[in-house]
């Protein structure tokens, strides 16, 4: 049984597959090979095995690993009559024997041996020889060849193990098949030649237990690998008896789908894909995520699979690096554009070439400059800003390669909806991440519960996760992200707009919650929406989030997060010697000499320096990706059968509507 986080509230629950068929229909060579497998005395014993059951009794009496012997008779009655305990003892040793003995003088061998074929385990879930057939070769038993009849007799032993084989133990498996031959032809079941010409039989692939459909699949997809990750197998989600209590709340996963169904537009490209993901910062529960629509493409979620280029929703991972090695909110960094680092083979623009000049941390956020971003992660070292955002809970396997790439603090790193709802998440826990998963507990058939203990790493220190996430707030309230406000708490947050709108971003949080919502394209192509245009971070996505937020918080507490620090510092556009630097009331208007938003696209040819060689392409902005031809970056997707997801960083989107400024 699979339960939502309430532990009440069913999710999916798996039977037995048990199919019962007559002996009759059951090949003969099948049968010979059961009975080579397991009993080759069957049908001349009295039910019991005197010398099996001699060993099996001393080995329990001494303490040592109970072996065993068990005819099938036995075998029988231990599966077929509910009195019996499973428990391993000298008392129900002896009950089963006394029962064996009973059944073989009452019951013809014949059936016996069908009562056994029909409830005996063969693992993949399926108890009885013909739900074996279908499960391992699709076929009913009537049509099992030799090889694929002896390879069911194999597994009785080690069901767990060789339900589906691999490395070590599909060789244990093929010695245990060609044990059975072998036997087959001991016994005569089969003649020299027969034994020498078998093959070892083509397995069927499992079928993934739990078979659902739309975000429920999705959950039990994650659900089930989890556990595997965990150290359970297949065999034990099937049929361990297992309860299994997720991190999912199902009103959650009703509002994450019902927020992309009412904010999408009808006419939404079935090409276009949308990820949600809904991380507690305190636990690392994902309470909730939209995966998308099954029918774009079946067990591939667009929260958790999917990894496109972070955009500009890394750079808070580099803002954190940053404070946490020195720097504070007043550090000036060169927002002039473009920039020409020595490392790049390409000048690295802001949006529209707009300059800003040396401008402190909090304006290098609020308006997503790209320029600013890249000489911060120079001053800090790109060793620190990957190191933070590994902390943060994003793979080094999706860092390392772009580590070096003076871009890299724009996000030319691909990562999930997921990963980047709980990286953003370690900000709101107050620089601790706490690991992302999706089981919070285990509770086995004999009632043994373990519960799931994320691990917890410390990514950046308290007050640096405070200053972050002040930046990030002012995104919200007068940047690039302002169609995410809520109107009843504060909200903190990063648009993110790849080069040609290839996939765009929001991600925000409160105290209580961080969430993640993405768009992109299975062909790589620009995200437009009919009647919408060509997207950007602080457009639809933000509204998702904003529609999604606004239903989960709902009737929650409001929270506040912790003060920044005190570094007397103002912003940029505003009085000087303003004290910690608090925002005015009114919303942020540029100053005189910056009000012409509709730059027009300079002049960039996008030729490299020289004596340089082109490296990785540097994000476009937030507010309108750039335009001017680049070197592509490496390929960094896991969308399968599909060209690479870019994604690149931000700048500035209209910072009172969060749209492209129209003039």
């Amino acid at each position: 049984m699979i339960y939502y986080r309430d532990g009440k509230t069913v999710l999916a629950r798996q039977g037995i597959d048990r199919r019962k068929v007559e002996l009759a229909k059951v090949p003969k060579h099948v049968r010979d090979a059961v009975i080579a497998a397991e009993n080759r005395s069957f049908y001349e014993d009295a039910g019991v095995s005197l010398k099996g059951t001699g060993r099996a009794v001393w080995s329990t009496l001494t303490g040592q690993q109970l072996q065993g012997g068990s005819t099938i008779t036995q075998q029988l009655v231990r599966n077929y009559y509910s009195g019996l305990s499973q428990e391993r003892s000298v008392t129900r040793k002896f009950k089963e024997i006394l029962i064996a003995m009973k059944v073989d003088q009452s019951r013809s061998k014949d059936w016996v041996l069908e009562q056994y074929l029909n409830t005996i385990y063969f693992g993949r879930g399926a108890n009885g020889i013909q739900s074996a057939a279908r499960a391992y070769f699709g076929k009913d038993v009537e049509e099992l060849s030799v090889s694929e009849g002896a390879y069911l007799a194999s597994v009785i032993q080690q069901p767990s193990r060789f339900a589906a084989p691999k490395g070590s133990d599909l060789a244990a498996a093929q010695e245990r098949w060609r044990s059975v031959i072998d036997a087959m032809g001991q016994t005569g079941a089969l003649r020299a030649d027969e034994v020498a010409s078998q093959v070892f039989p083509k397995l069927k692939a499992p079928k993934k237990p739990f078979e659902l459909k739309g975000q429920a699949q999705y959950m039990l997809e994650q659900v089930t690998a989890e556990l595997n990750r965990r150290g359970y197998s297949d065999e034990d989600v099937n049929s361990g008896g297992l309860k299994i209590v997720t991190t999912f709340d199902k009103k959650l996963m009703q509002a994450a789908e019902r927020a992309v169904s009412d904010i999408l537009p009808d006419g939404t490209p079935k090409k276009v894909r949308t990820g949600l993901a809904a991380v507690d910062p305190a636990t690392g529960e994902v309470v909730a995520f939209y995966g998308g629509k099954p029918s774009q493409s079946k067990y591939y979620d667009s929260a958790f699979s999917a990894k496109v280029m972070a955009g500009s929703t890394f750079k808070p991972y580099t803002l954190a690096a940053a404070l946490d090695n020195g720097f504070d909110l007043s550090t000036r960094v060169d927002g002039n554009s473009p920039m020409h680092v020595a490392s790049a083979s390409q000048s690295i623009p802001n949006d529209g070439d707009r300059s800003y000049g040396q401008i402190n941390l909090v304006s290098a956020t609020q308006n997503s400059v790209n320029t600013a971003f890249v000489d911060l992660g120079q001053k800090v070292g790109l060793d620190k800003v990957a190191k933070t955002a590994e902390a943060a809970g994003i793979p080094a396997a999706q860092l390392d390669q772009h580590a070096n790439a003076a871009a890299f603090p724009l996000g030319v790193a691909s990562v999930s909806a997921v990963q980047n709802a709980s990286g953003f998440a370690t900000f709101a826990n107050k620089g601790v991440h706490m690991e992302a998963h999706v089981v919070k507990s285990v509770t086995d058939a004999d009632g043994r519960e373990a519960v799931v203990k994320p691990l917890a790493t410390k990514a950046v220190g308290e007050q640096a996760a405070a200053d972050t996430t002040y930046a990030m707030q002012q995104v919200v309230k007068y940047g690039t992200g302002t169609a995410a406000r809520l109107y009843d708490r504060p909200v903190a947050g990063k648009t993110g707009t790849t080069d040609e709108s290839k996939a765009v971003w929001f991600n925000g949080f409160t105290p209580q919650l961080a969430v993640a919502v993405n768009m992109f394209r299975d062909d790589n192509a620009t995200v437009t929406i009919p009647g919408y245009g060509t997207q950007f971070g602080g457009q639809l996505p933000a509204q998702i989030w904003r529609a999604f937020m606004t239903e989960a918080m709902a009737g929650k507490p409001v929270e506040e997060f912790p003060e920044p620090s005190e570094y007397g510092w103002s912003p940029d556009y505003s009085e000087p010697d303003r004290g910690r630097g608090d925002l005015p009331d009114q919303e942020y208007s540029p100053p005189a000499d910056q009000d012409d938003w509709d730059v027009p696209e300079p002049d960039f040819t996008g030729e490299p320096l020289p004596d340089e060689q082109p490296t990785e392409e540097p994000p476009s902005d937030d507010g309108r990706p750039d335009e001017q031809p680049r070197e592509s970056s490496p390929p960094d997707t896991l969308v399968p059968d599909a060209p690479s997801i870019q994604q690149d960083g931000g700048g500035t989107e209209d910072d009172r509507t969060g749209r492209r400024p129209t003039g």
